[in-house]
């Protein structure tokens, strides 16, 4: 009986090393590989919107849908993006079920997240990608959307972080991010200047941009949606968080090996910080900065991307090549 369970044990201590070993692979060991760009757009396409997390105004929606009609596009509204269960746009099957069908349709050429909150993750294990893989299109949106963005490259499809229909309704015409946005979508691809910070590690690389909001990020550690590392330019930004809270999830990445196999690592906005907790006096770049100095990569901080009005969009999934020197940063897109 003793040997029968010591046979037991060792076969236990096996597989939960196995399974440790296969959760270290899916994330710091493996290599970024390079997205397919969906077809970009041309006048008269169809967007569809949807609302995979939180519920939106109304208003919202109408100020999204007048500026894709600028842009000579077809926008329409899926079945339950306006609806309201709780905080959420609908129950977990309703917003699957509009993500779904906008994935499907072969007549769609972009997807338009309302807003974000929570709730994507709640959905992602529900798609069924046959016909997008077919009919590959662009997803855009940020925060929450992040999950999204996740999933989507796993089907080696590039996506698009970038504002959403919040933002381009209630910003003009003139906006830098949804001019960005649109030339974007028509096939134009930008050449990001940003000025230097006093934090920037300088240095030139290339790489896969991937990334978003540091929560979201974090809660998919270890699972098959968590972003590679190796050759990976992550990108990363949050809001309200503590600081402590961004430390620690820095942390994760670190001791996790994460930091240690990226090309090149981009600093967006925290902004919004809880100031009302211990360790919140902390000046978050300046900590931030200590905790990367170890890092010989190129690393920007401060870069316009995040929950603020400059929130340029960056394409998941596309290789890129960023320089940093005492004259800023320069971020070049490749087709």
């Amino acid at each position: 009986m003793y040997k029968f369970k010591l046979l037991i044990i060792l076969f236990i201590g096996t597989l939960l090393s196995s399974c440790n070993n296969n959760l270290l692979q899916t994330s710091s060991n493996t290599t970024s590989k390079i997205c397919t760009y969906p077809p970009f757009l041309k006048e008269g396409d169809k967007v569809a919107i949807i609302s995979p997390a939180g519920k939106d105004d109304m208003g919202q929606f109408e100020g999204a849908i007048k500026r894709l009609k600028e842009w000579h596009l077809v926008p329409y509204i899926e079945r339950y993006a306006t609806g309201s269960y709780g905080d959420y746009s609908g129950t977990v099957e309703e917003r699957a079920e509009d993500l779904q069908h906008a994935m499907d349709d072969k007549d769609v050429k972009a997807i338009l997240c309302s807003r974000g909150g929570y709730g994507v993750v709640q959905i992602i294990h529900k798609l069924n990608f046959k016909q997008f893989r077919k009919y590959p299109k662009w997803i855009i949106g940020y925060s929450d959307i992040t999950a999204l963005h996740n999933v989507i490259q796993t089907q080696k499809v590039a996506s698009l972080h970038s504002p959403m229909a919040e933002q381009m309704a209630d910003l003009p015409d003139s906006d830098k991010s949804n001019t960005y946005l649109k030339n974007i979508l028509f096939g134009t691809l930008p050449e990001y200047h940003i000025d230097a910070s006093p934090y920037d590690h300088y240095g030139k690389a290339s790489g896969v941009i991937r990334g978003g909001n540091l929560s979201v990020l974090y809660g998919l550690r270890g699972t098959s949606y968590d972003i590679p590392a190796k050759g990976t330019i992550l990108f990363i930004e949050d809001i309200g968080e503590r600081y402590y809270v961004i430390e620690r999830m820095l942390y994760d990445l670190k001791l996790g090996g994460v930091l240690d196999h990226l090309s090149g690592l981009i600093i967006g906005q925290f902004n919004k910080l809880d100031k009302t907790e211990w360790m919140n006096n902390k000046d978050t770049y300046q900590s931030i900065a200590n905790l990367l100095s170890e890092y010989h990569y190129p690393i920007c901080f401060g870069f316009p991307v995040g929950h603020v009005t400059d929130n340029y969009p960056l394409i998941e999934g596309s290789k890129v090549e960023i320089t940093v020197d005492k004259n800023g940063t320069q971020l070049r897109f490749s087709k």
